[in-house]
């Protein structure tokens, strides 16, 4: 029995009565039929039509496209949902479930991030965009529709549902991308900053991306690893380039494709679909998470893209969820960290539900609801907004001084004045303190985790704020500019955010949980940057040793609060695995690095008047 099976049973057993009842109500109220739509080129795509039982009235149709298969199959079998949210299927509509191209019972061949062709070379070429169109021209001959149709999907799916956009036939009327991904070498599931996201991407390559047999309905079967440990595995996994022959068995040619296109070159270019995503007419609304290590980057640029280049009604929800969290969770905690409600239900009720009644059904109104609308942690509080970032945020920069401390004002000294450290790539700093088995994709809540474990580490460097006096809320994007020098001819270099909590709690609402809290390092933001990339992401160029080069890192936005007796910490590493993949730190092609090319190297940051390397948050004004 293989790992796919195992976890479909495992979550089965885990249905309570409840769920069954859940199940029931689906079957009770909507008919299942099953179909072939034909695109332009003459391929077929297997979907699954949910339509409610009375056909007295006529409905609209909201529909998702996935990669990752539509079970059960069978017109008799129903899944436990068929909605983005139970409020939804109450609200009855027609649900439209796809396999996407060469997945599962869908013909053709999948290709990831299909490129976007703004001008067709005939009548018969096909991408997103036209499979889109012509699923909703066949549908609308087909159901009992009221002529107005949506899309929705979260992660690869929110890709579907952002590309369907373009060029959108009439009868769209909104969409709502969720997590969707949008550039996967800058900050998107496969890279961040060129970085490639090793562990996450291992394991979803060896079973999204194998290639299927025709007309399946189920996974591919996934390859067995003696190694249980990921941190072990990944150390000695050796060249990249040969992970496909040694560990695959050669049925993953999308991994190679990685490792032929090392650098942002005309394929990545092409699965860039941000700059696509101009004079959209269906109304938008795009939902991210703020724990999403996923694809964080593709919510927010997906938004910015849309809201800068088009004329429409483009909204943003970033909550305090994990990817797909929303949908997949209840909210009310992450981590250590308690909400004090069901976001994700707030989220459902009284937003999703009413943007796409509104929308789809012309019921209700959207003039209570704000275009944008963003949950701090830290205070655990909502906050509407009309833009995003918010017009009122102040920058604040926090700069790195001596004796490790985090300053608003400029450092006083001249000349060469640095904290240092020595990056050794066989003893990487791991991005997580707790044993995380290799068959678990990642530890999701690496992204609260306490960093008391890597600030004990040599290779950290770790600086603080004073006390703060008052709440110090912060919103929008984050930027690193730091003076750096190295031995080395390239480095990694990882920021990450923190909130440090008193060393002394007083009662609260950390209570309950059974992790020490006091003096607790609370991750709140972090990113990894790949210094070759610091010019140009296409062509990329050696670092000179010894030479002193600023280096500037977007981090994706923030939105928390840090609280009275708190205090605010920057720490900065060179690796983070093996959520991210080893520099050897030399100046090569990494995929190609053997064991022998791994070399230590001595990281310098400078901290003086000329040289200030410093943090910029984005600061709301006081409530």
């Amino acid at each position: 029995m293989n790992l796919h099976k195992i976890v479909v049973i495992f979550l089965l057993s885990c249905i309570g009565k409840s769920e069954a009842q859940k199940i029931y109500s689906i079957k009770e109220h909507y008919t299942k039929q099953e179909v072939y739509i034909t695109m332009r080129d003459g391929v077929k795509l297997f979907t699954a039509i949910y339509s409610p039982c009375d056909t007295s009235i006529s409905y609209p149709i909201l529909m998702v496209k996935t990669p990752y298969g539509i079970k059960p199959y069978g017109e008799d079998n129903f899944p436990e949902a068929i909605g983005p949210s139970k409020y939804l299927e109450e609200e009855k509509y027609i649900f439209v479930h796809q396999d996407a191209r060469g997945m599962f019972m869908s013909e053709g061949r999948m290709l990831q991030m299909t490129p976007h062709q703004p001008v067709k070379p005939d009548s018969t070429y096909t991408d997103n965009s036209t499979d889109t169109y012509d699923d909703v021209e066949w549908l609308l001959h087909h159901t009992n529709n009221n002529g107005r149709v949506g899309l929705w999907g979260i992660s690869y799916r929110g890709f579907f549902a952002a590309s369907g956009i373009i060029d959108a036939h009439p009868a769209i009327v909104c969409s709502s991308p969720q997590a969707p991904m949008a550039n996967v070498f800058y900050g998107d599931d496969v890279h961040h900053n060129g970085a490639f996201a090793l562990l996450p991407m291992f394991l979803f390559y060896e079973s999204v991306c194998q290639v299927q047999k025709p007309y399946s309905q189920e996974w591919p079967d996934i390859f067995n690893y003696p190694v249980r440990d990921a941190y072990n595995f990944f150390l000695n996994i050796g060249s990249l380039s040969q992970v496909n022959n040694n560990y695959f068995e050669n049925k993953v040619p999308d991994w190679d494709s990685i490792i032929i296109h090392p650098d942002y070159d005309s394929f990545w270019q092409r699965r860039n679909i941000l700059p696509h995503l101009k004079k959209i007419r269906p109304a938008v609304l795009v939902t991210g998470g703020l724990f999403d290590h996923e694809n964080l980057y593709g919510s927010l640029q997906t938004y910015h893209a849309i809201e800068k280049n088009s004329d429409n009604d483009t909204r943003l929800v970033l909550g305090p969820w994990i990817h797909g969290g929303w949908a997949r969770t209840t909210g009310t905690s992450f981590g250590i960290l308690q909400f004090g409600e069901s976001t994700s239900d707030f989220y459902q009720k009284n937003i999703e539900l009413p943007f796409f009644n509104y929308y789809l059904k012309k019921k209700g109104s959207l003039v209570d609801l704000s275009k944008i609308m963003v949950f701090a942690t830290g205070n655990n509080k909502w906050y509407a907004f009309d833009t995003w970032p918010p017009a009122t945020l102040k920058q604040t920069a926090y700069f790195l001084d001596a004796e490790f401390l985090l300053k608003e004002n400029i450092p006083n000294k001249n000349g060469s004045v640095f904290d240092e450290y020595y990056s050794d790539p066989q003893h990487p700093v791991p991005y997580t303190q707790v044993f995380h088995p290799l068959r678990l994709f990642y530890n999701k809540e690496y992204m609260a985790e306490d960093q008391r474990y890597a600030s004990s580490r040599p290779d950290v460097l770790t600086y603080k704020s004073k006390v703060l006096k008052d709440t110090l809320t912060v919103m929008g994007p984050v930027t690193a500019n730091l003076y750096v020098a190295s031995t080395s001819t390239d480095y990694d270099l990882v920021v990450k955010i923190i909130d440090v909590y008193p060393d002394t709690i007083k009662k609260d609402h950390y209570e309950t949980t059974v992790v020490e809290t006091a003096g607790y390092q609370q991750l709140v933001r972090a990113e990894i940057f790949r210094a070759k990339y610091r010019n140009n992401f296409q062509f990329p160029e050696p670092v000179i040793p010894e030479n002193i080069e600023q280096i500037r890192i977007d981090l994706n936005d923030i939105c928390h609060s840090f609280l009275p007796g708190h205090r605010i910490m920057i720490q900065i590493q060179s690796s983070w695995f093996p959520l991210f993949d080893r520099n050897p730190q030399q100046f090569m092609n990494i995929y190609d690095a053997t064991a022998d090319d791994f070399v230590k190297a001595d990281v310098r940051i400078f901290h003086s008047k000329d040289h200030p390397s410093s943090i910029t948050l984005n600061v709301l004004p006081r409530d």
